[in-house]
């Protein structure tokens, strides 16, 4: 990313958080738009294959990606990423045929472990736009990130 698209993203985003900590008095609400914002700048192509929770979250909104949690219906019904798709570990060789080849796919568990597991092996198959977001579910409540229950 260039110097000046860098700068231009900055604005923008600083822009965003001033408006929104104006309109809605300081609340964590803002976000999201700032994360969609955000997803429009990031060249999906050069994406690591392991990902950080920043980056996973300024993918939420992109309608080019999809995120995946590979964990268990209980951990799920806890709490989740909004919108995210559930295919358990152990459904995921079955249910290839639901995970988008078309689209950039975000693998999440609770500690990134196990969406590692799913990213190797989905990759191992044909799919080349997979990540893994370290440090899972853990690692995004930590970064203040929206969980839906």
């Amino acid at each position: 990313m260039s110097r000046l698209h860098r700068m231009i993203l900055v604005l923008a985003l600083a822009g965003l958080l001033a408006v929104g900590l104006a309109a809605c008095g300081g609340s964590a609400a803002p976000a999201a738009p700032a994360a969609g914002a955000a997803a429009a700048q990031v060249d999906l192509a050069s994406l690591p294959v392991n990902i950080d929770v920043k980056q996973a979250a300024s993918l939420l909104n992109n309608p080019n990606v999809v995120f995946v949690d590979v964990r268990e219906q209980s951990e799920y019904n806890a709490g989740h990423i909004p919108g995210i798709k559930l295919i358990p570990l152990g459904t995921v060789p079955d249910r290839m045929s639901e995970i988008p080849k078309d689209k950039t796919v975000v693998a999440v568990c609770h500690s990134g472990n196990r969406s590692k597991q799913a990213t190797d092996y989905l990759r191992q198959n044909g799919f080349t736009n997979v990540h893994n977001m370290l440090g899972g579910m853990t690692a995004w409540e930590q970064g203040g990130n929206p969980i839906e229950k």
